[in-house]
């Protein structure tokens, strides 16, 4: 594709944004859209145990953010986090939570219940509630995964056993609606979700762009983290550049649509959704 075909995608993008032609930029979350951007990189690092993480959300007021990236309503946390080599992380039990982790680097083991789970790149974990558990990095690099903790309601009944995804190994499940997309399922309440609705890969091949998503459910929290490639992020009337690290979460206003745009003419773009659908 060329750069005038590219330039016409995203003319076409934009003109299927209604915010664009019937809203000024300062209506609604358009007059703030930055803050509905999260990067670890710009985070400062926290130790936690043997774990550094750090925070790519934190929680605020999603309707309007007055931080970047505190826009949090009913996940607890979303951290990336690193494990050195040979070490590993104290015994823990989780209580009024659970935490979902996606690997990225590196290779360990995940020891609870008397089982011992080997976890590396593309693994997803689900660690219930009330399960002690350790993460060991037995691997010569850092360990590293993205760290999601949602809250479980009062009278939920946790898994008593570490639920275990290997994304190489999951059919893809794209539908119509959603173009160009290839989704692949890690987690949902049949899974043993307590308050996230859906966990789940989206792949973008080159030149490829994703609908315009306008969302119709109130409150709801979409939180995208781009895993690899470069990609253009459409959120309103504008665009921003969304590399490896950064992660955007649609307004919950609906006032914003958003896309996404993989422009590579030979490199995929992949990305981690973490939705809740609201209540």
């Amino acid at each position: 594709m060329t750069s005038t075909m590219i330039e016409v995608a995203l003319i076409a993008a934009t003109a299927l944004s209604p915010v664009a032609h019937a809203q000024a930029p300062e209506v609604g979350s358009n007059g703030y859209v930055d803050m509905y951007f999260g990067d670890w990189h710009a985070s400062r690092a926290q130790t936690v145990g043997s774990l550094t993480e750090h925070a790519v959300f934190t929680k605020g007021d999603p309707m309007k953010p007055t931080a970047k990236g505190a826009i949090l309503r009913y996940v607890d946390s979303y951290v990336f986090a690193t494990l050195p080599s040979g070490d590993s992380s104290p015994s823990d039990t989780l209580s009024g939570k659970q935490q979902i982790y996606y690997f990225t680097s590196g290779t360990g083991i995940i020891l609870a219940g008397g089982d011992s789970i080997p976890v590396s790149l593309n693994i997803a974990v689900l660690v219930p509630a009330n399960l002690a558990f350790t993460i060991k990095n037995t691997g010569k690099s850092a360990l590293s995964a993205y760290i999601v903790t949602e809250p479980i309601p009062s009278n939920f009944q946790p898994s008593t056993k570490l639920v275990v995804k290997d994304e190489n190994s999951i059919a893809i499940s794209t539908t119509q609606q959603e173009w160009s997309r290839v989704v692949k399922p890690l987690f949902t309440s049949a899974d043993g979700l307590a308050t996230i609705s859906r966990v789940q890969t989206v792949t973008l091949d080159s030149m490829t762009i994703t609908r315009p998503f306008v969302g119709t459910i109130p409150n709801a929290e979409q939180l995208w983290m781009q895993l690899s490639g470069t990609s253009i992020t459409f959120i309103g009337p504008f665009l921003r550049r969304q590399t490896p690290g950064i992660a955007y979460a649609h307004p919950p206003d609906n006032l914003a649509p958003t896309s996404s745009l993989n422009y590579s003419e030979d490199s995929e773009v992949k990305f981690l959704l973490v939705a809740t659908d609201g209540k």
